[in-house]
């Protein structure tokens, strides 16, 4: 079963843990994909959900699966799209609706529905990355924001402002948040977010 993850279970020894920073290329190895402390790794999409779907029949423990992409989306009252809090920044933005987030999003969404098909004998917890905001310039490395979202994890009892609780997340108190997968007929909830101090 695929639930959203809670903010007590952002914790190293909740269970097993895999971090990906997903991507959605016809060529490129644009995943990057960490098991727990063992070294990142960067596949193609294709590959993703097969390598994760072995993991999770690996283990009978608790799984907990941390994907860089929006997992929740949030509108307005009258029904519009919006931001959530974590998706600005001072004066920028990188807002879920725009841009690469839907491209991820797009890609977050195959990837559930290829698990959920699958089917997992373990519980399975969803949490969001947010490794948005980065220097200007700077090339994007899948195994570098899996890492630092690892190490975000493998912090929060020290860190705790790095976790953005659901209820965080409305840039408006009459903002409508929900699960970002609802409108594909799969509710997984709204999970905690995940942002690593730059």
């Amino acid at each position: 079963m695929i639930r959203a993850g809670t903010v007590a279970e952002v914790r190293q020894e909740s269970g097993k843990w895999i971090f990906v920073d997903i991507g959605f290329s016809k060529i490129e190895r644009s995943c990057g994909v960490a098991i727990d402390n063992g070294d990142p790794t960067s596949i193609q999409f294709s590959k993703l959900a097969p390598y994760i779907s072995k993991v999770i029949c690996d283990t009978n423990e608790p799984f907990n699966l941390l994907v860089e992409a929006p997992l929740s989306v949030a509108f307005t009252a009258e029904g519009n799209p919006t931001g959530r809090a974590i998706e600005r920044q001072g004066s920028k933005t990188r807002y879920w609706y725009v841009g690469l987030g839907t491209t991820v999003l797009l890609a977050a969404t195959y990837l559930l529905r290829d698990l959920a098909e699958r089917g997992a004998s373990s519980d399975v917890r969803l949490f969001e990355g947010f490794v948005s905001f980065k220097t200007a310039g700077e090339k994007s490395n899948h195994e570098r924001d899996v890492v630092s979202l690892r190490e975000a994890v493998w912090q929060a009892g020290n860190r705790p402002d790095t976790i953005h609780a659901p209820e965080q997340l409305r840039l408006n108190t009459t903002d409508r948040l929900c699960s970002a997968f609802r409108v594909a007929g799969m509710d997984f909830g709204i999970p905690p977010v995940i942002c690593p101090i730059s």
